[in-house]
């Protein structure tokens, strides 16, 4: 594939980073284009016409009846099948911090065994009881199949949430989360730079310090932390000292993952 692939870009109903979602993929060579929740069910099968489906931070429907619920719930019952046909048609799925939340709820994510509506997990409230904005550091599993993460090993990104703390009260999924290598991500002691279980390393604290999943695949993946949120150098809080020590990035850091979806649909 070496046009731009084309990306679908949910929007609507509380979700509020169309803007640096939009410019990220666009940035990595790819042509995104926003689409309302409310014609998107009208019509689930424009699906069809992209190969990357983006679900973007904010707070759809207010987060009421839980982060990502409301919006989970209306795809479930209006877009399900469309949804999971594409990802079994080889297409990619991302999520970001709501967007994450949206795809756990809606079962998305771990999906195993290709299913992809059951839902065995969840992300609630942060550990701490509150909101949290701030940067943190994640590392990066070498061992996890996620095609939109590869050759990538630490990255700073901020926060920003009030309910993302992975959690399931069957061990199995977890233990089966860490086998199949699921897991893209973690949040790194500053100190250490070991998995963080504590705050503020770890903003929520969610299980075994995750930061975000894949599905067994690679071509599903949601995280927390906010990528499309670092795609200039200047967005990092110490980028005049990185500049004074000549450690400026040529591109903030996040902009890879993007590069990296795109590299990948160019070479299928």
């Amino acid at each position: 594939m070496a046009h731009k692939p084309p990306i679908l870009i949910l929007t609507g109903y509380g979700v509020n980073c169309e803007a640096e979602s939009m410019h990220a993929w666009k940035t990595a060579g790819a042509n995104p284009c926003l689409v309302h929740l409310h014609d998107f069910i009208e019509q689930p099968s424009r699906l069809n016409q992209f190969k990357i489906l983006m679900f973007i931070g904010g707070f759809s429907f207010g987060d009421h009846m839980g982060s990502g619920q409301v919006m989970a719930t209306r795809l479930r019952f209006k877009a399900k099948d469309e949804i999971v046909n594409f990802i079994r048609n080889g297409n990619l799925v991302m999520g970001v911090c709501n967007g994450f939340q949206v795809m756990v709820k809606l079962g998305l994510l771990p999906g195993f065994d290709g299913d992809y509506l059951s839902r065995c997990i969840t992300l609630t409230h942060n550990d701490c009881g509150f909101f949290q904005n701030f940067w943190v550091n994640i590392g990066f599993e070498a061992k996890c199949p996620c095609v939109f993460t590869r050759g990538i090993k630490t990255m700073p990104l901020p926060v920003r949430h009030g309910e993302g703390r992975i959690m399931t009260l069957d061990k199995n999924v977890l233990n089966r989360i860490e086998k199949e290598h699921c897991v893209v991500c973690r949040y790194l002691d500053t100190r250490t730079g070991k998995p963080a279980m504590r705050f503020p390393d770890n903003p929520n604290g969610s299980l075994n310090s995750i930061a975000g999943l894949c599905d067994p695949t690679g071509r599903v993946f949601g995280l927390m932390p906010h990528p499309e949120a670092y795609l200039f150098p200047e967005n990092h809080p110490q980028w005049q000292g990185q500049k004074l020590a000549d450690l400026l990035p040529k591109d903030g850091l996040g902009l890879k993952i993007f590069k990296n979806a795109v590299d990948y649909l160019k070479k299928e």
